[in-house]
């Protein structure tokens, strides 16, 4: 189904309560001056007690207008970010669901809207004019959703091409810290972590016009290897919490040891197996040692990464599926909110994501997104209380879809929309004899790192 065919859909089920639709035309605002010292008296609060140190590498002379770009892992990013810049003012992407009940606030503060996994060239317009016309900073987190394992997330392709665009500096912020305080999958109880980063200009003035716009985007790659759980290794940062490793069966869901799918189960310091009984326990600096048999995997992110590895031998095999009843909410407005639409059928295979069924209002109901038109998704852990959530968007519509069956398989879903992008983008690069775009792999860094320097 296109996205035409999407609107209309959606356009009909609407058509009785006429519900107005976001207006993602609207041009950025200059941010509000009487809300920037509420806006740095937020960031002293949130960055003080974590110690919020910030370490700025090759910004001699630099100024706005310039694009930051920030990895992500939880609220502190944005105080940090804030403290970065001061006391200069900047325009924030932000994803669209976040302006529900703040749309003045978020507009207010300088916010662009942004629908996840779209290529929207609405919001690069908007970006264009901040930098251009405004002439102000410009700050989006180009992961597009929180890291799951406190390493980097795949990027957007088109990142070196729009820093061709608009000749500005590049400016990346890199936290440590941010992701163990506050995991995705762990939020609460927040744990004693300091907050340290890197602020770097890794992309002049100058060489936003002489470089290439693949060189620019392997510079803004490389930039964007972390690794949280090393960072806290290195520098001994102890977590007392008893909690340290509750939930974190939601991104390891597969057992290392027997290698079955969702057998996984954690509570407190501990992980463990339900179909081979194998068990984990994490040390204060967040290694895992097996306590009743061999040692699998002490490093979170290579258990995380192994996972990858199994679902893209999946894809490539042609053996994923994914199958279940869903549960799907429309984002109507910021003022609505979201609205649940109906349960449905979803799958998620080579065709992409499919939803099929019939709306409350007894409409039929048909979403499509093809593998090609997403390079990644954004899941949510238990959002909002509502369950485990899938964000599947269209330029017009946003969609939440809650799995109503199946346990703990957003980790993988994710997983399976990376590589299924990056197949369906290599078979297509084979066809046509041309070099694959996106479809390199994180432990390709390091080599796209060395093709720069």
């Amino acid at each position: 189904m296109t996205e035409k065919e999407n609107a209309s859909v959606q356009a009909a089920a609407s058509k009785k309560k006429k519900i107005k639709a976001f207006d993602t035309s609207k041009k950025p605002k200059n941010p509000y001056f009487f809300l920037m010292p509420v806006e740095w008296g937020g960031t002293a609060a949130y960055t003080i007690p974590a110690g919020g140190k910030i370490t700025k590498i090759n910004c001699e002379g630099l100024k706005p207008p310039y694009l930051l770009l920030a990895n992500h892992a939880s609220m502190i990013d944005f105080p940090m970010a804030v403290k970065a810049i001061f006391p200069h003012k900047t325009n924030w992407v932000i994803s669209i669901e976040e302006f529900v009940g703040r749309e003045w606030l978020f507009r207010g503060v300088g916010g662009i809207y942004k629908r996840k996994f779209t290529s929207d060239i609405v919001v690069v317009r908007h970006m264009l004019r901040v930098l251009k016309q405004h002439r102000h900073i410009c700050t989006m987190y180009p992961e597009a959703r929180y890291s799951l394992a406190g390493i980097n997330e795949q990027l957007d392709g088109g990142l070196g091409s729009l820093v061709k665009v608009a000749k500005v500096p590049v400016v990346v912020l890199i936290s440590h810290g941010n992701f163990l305080q506050s995991p995705q999958w762990n939020k609460k109880p927040m744990r004693k972590v300091p907050v340290d980063a890197t602020f770097t200009q890794i992309v002049t003035r100058e060489e936003a016009e002489t470089l290439t716009a693949e060189e620019i985007q392997r510079r803004i790659e490389a930039a964007f290897e972390y690794d949280d759980y090393r960072w806290q290794r290195d520098n001994n940062i102890k977590i007392t919490s008893v909690k340290r490793a509750n939930n974190i069966h939601r991104i390891l869901y597969k057992c290392s040891s027997c290698g079955k799918d969702f057998t996984t189960y954690s509570k407190d310091t501990d992980i463990w197996c339900s179909e081979c009984g194998k068990r984990w326990r994490m040390n204060e600096y967040g290694e895992l040692h097996c306590i009743n048999g061999d040692e699998t995997f002490t490093h979170v992110p290579d258990w995380y990464r192994w996972e990858r590895e199994e679902v893209r031998r999946e894809v490539r095999e042609g053996r994923y599926r994914f199958e279940d009843d869903v549960r799907v909410e429309h984002l109507d407005n910021c003022k609505i909110g979201f609205r649940s639409i109906g349960e449905m059928k979803m799958t998620h295979d080579e065709n992409g994501f499919v939803i099929d069924g019939m709306l409350e209002e007894g409409i039929k109901f048909k979403f499509h997104r093809s593998v090609s038109s997403m390079y990644s998704c954004h899941i949510e852990y238990d959002f909002h209380g509502r369950g485990d959530g899938i964000d599947l968007a269209t330029l017009k519509d946003t969609y939440f879809v809650f799995p109503l069956t199946a346990r703990n398989v957003l980790t993988k879903i994710h997983f399976a929309t990376e590589e299924l992008y990056k197949y369906d983008a290599e078979k297509k690069a084979e066809t046509k004899k041309i070099p694959a775009e996106n479809t390199a792999s994180e432990s390709d860094a390091a080599g796209k790192a060395a093709a720069v320097n």
